[in-house]
């Protein structure tokens, strides 16, 4: 009888045990505004650049601050810039789990729509909050696919302005008045004195001639809508009267030997800090002249080819996209939140640790230390908000208040927040792009002659089924403009 009792009670006890700890496992368990349990959680991130030596020291740094204020910690992965687009898109395919990725361009876009990525727009609403109301709304309208948002563009210059960018030394050596440069044609006077003074100089460093055109796709595809009168509607930039004039300049300056003979092939990047060259053409930003004249070690300055402009290119350069494989897209979006509101973890991820990866002075200007750049050198457009990031000791004092401004004067492109769905056309694209492939780099580098080939170029256009693929674009951005309003 004793045996039997002593077993009941060794029985109730159990039973008692295994209530309590179910009761534990469901009582005591704190709820996070995303309705996860608020246990510790991981964050794996993803993102462009070559790995660093000093990532995992600090990291840890970063991990005790993530701990402590949102109860998570992060695995930082950069993978090398060659290797990225592909390794991702094999992580994507394969479902294989993480929380963040960084992504760009085309390549968002297209992954967005595959459903690859959490839409964000209640995370942000939510866990999000700071970070929307630190966005430039710019950017968030041009994160947008389909009406939602599924990645957080980095917080920088929303906009794009074309510049012509001149060796100064040369500029100040001939004596030449650059403001007047407005088009292409303005150069010709200061390109034939450098091609009979300076035999050492290339008098354009190779660029694809500018067109005025909000572009579909990236590149070299033949649809766009015109940045200046009708702007609700689709056409082949090639066949404006524009584009003949451009390409017959830059062929003009082709045949005078301003621009080197293999400039429709050659892969040449013309560094910056290799003095050959006499004007380039690129994308600009406030004071990127001081940026560039850094880089390059001798002085650089610029003229404006064209009004700056927000393209969906200038605001989805640099994305951190959450994952739809994530375990806990609430906690990435909190930890997003923190990394693009918070300017300790944003420094921290970017610069270093002070002290060791970079020297703070009195007046929160900073001076990077040899440690940044042998042992931890991110690639600061990649990872977030630019505007808490701390000023170097040569930066100009009012440089983000300059961003901000430069943001604010910038006209939209008539597709800002248009995304266009190539399914429908997707062979037609594919043969359209055999045939800009064959025609576009010769027309626009000036190395044929376009009066000759510009139509060829247009008619396979035609052949290779344009209208088809404009028709469907002009279609789908109806639609889109129809919901806008």
């Amino acid at each position: 009888m004793k045996k039997k009792i002593l077993l009941m009670l060794v029985l109730i006890l159990s039973l008692g045990t295994v209530l309590a700890a179910c009761g534990s496992g469901n009582g005591d368990k704190k709820e996070s505004t995303g309705g996860k349990s608020d246990k510790p959680y991981e964050i794996k991130w993803y993102t462009i650049g070559t790995p660093q030596k000093d990532t995992e020291k600090v990291f840890e740094e970063v991990n005790k601050y993530t701990k402590e204020k949102i109860n998570a910690t992060v695995k930082f992965t950069q993978i090398d810039w060659g290797d990225y687009d592909q390794k991702m898109q094999v992580m994507i395919s394969s479902g294989e789990p993480f929380d963040i990725g960084f992504t760009n361009g085309g390549t968002y876009v297209q992954n967005a729509q595959k459903g690859a990525y959490v839409a964000l727009d209640d995370l942000l609403d939510n866990q999000g909050k700071d970070l929307k109301e630190a966005l430039d709304p710019a950017l968030l309208e041009g994160a947008k696919v389909d009406g939602k948002i599924y990645g957080i563009p980095s917080n920088k210059e929303a906009a794009r302005q074309s510049v012509y960018t001149f060796n100064k030394r040369l500029v100040e050596k001939y004596n030449f008045d650059i403001s007047k440069v407005k088009t292409l044609e303005d150069l010709e006077p200061m390109l034939q004195v450098i091609k009979e003074r300076e035999p050492d100089i290339t008098p354009i460093a190779t660029f694809k001639a500018y067109l005025p055109f909000d572009y579909i796709f990236e590149g070299d595809m033949p649809f766009a809508f015109p940045l200046e009168g009708d702007r609700d509607h689709a056409v082949n930039p090639f066949e404006s009267d524009i584009a003949m004039s451009t390409f017959k300049t830059m062929h003009k300056y082709y045949k005078a030997g301003y621009i080197k003979s293999d400039a429709a092939t050659s892969k040449d990047s013309w560094p910056m800090d290799v003095e050959n060259w006499f004007v380039r053409m690129g994308d600009s930003q406030p004071y990127a002249d001081l940026l560039w004249t850094r880089s390059a070690k001798y002085d650089v300055v610029s003229v404006p080819a064209e009004e700056p402009t927000t393209f969906n290119t200038s605001v989805t350069g640099a994305i951190q996209a959450i994952s739809a494989t994530s375990q806990n897209p609430e906690k990435a979006m909190e930890f997003l939140n923190l990394l693009n509101t918070d300017p300790y973890l944003r420094n921290l991820v970017d610069k270093g640790i002070e002290g060791e990866h970079y020297e703070k002075h009195e007046d929160d200007t900073i001076t990077d230390l040899p440690a940044r750049i042998e042992r931890y050198n991110v690639p600061t457009y990649s990872l977030g908000n630019h505007f808490i990031l701390y000023l170097y000791d040569n930066d100009p004092a009012d440089k983000w208040e300059k961003f901000k401004e430069f943001n604010e004067s910038a006209q939209p492109s008539p597709t800002l927040g248009f995304h266009f769905n190539s399914d429908p056309v997707r062979t037609e694209i594919a043969s359209l792009s055999n045939v800009s492939k064959e025609f576009y780099p010769a027309l626009a580098t000036g190395s044929v002659d376009p009066e000759e080939y510009l139509p060829k170029f247009n008619q396979k256009l035609k052949d290779a089924g344009i209208d088809k693929v404009m028709g469907e674009i002009q279609k789908q951005f109806d639609e889109w403009k129809a919901a806008q309003k």
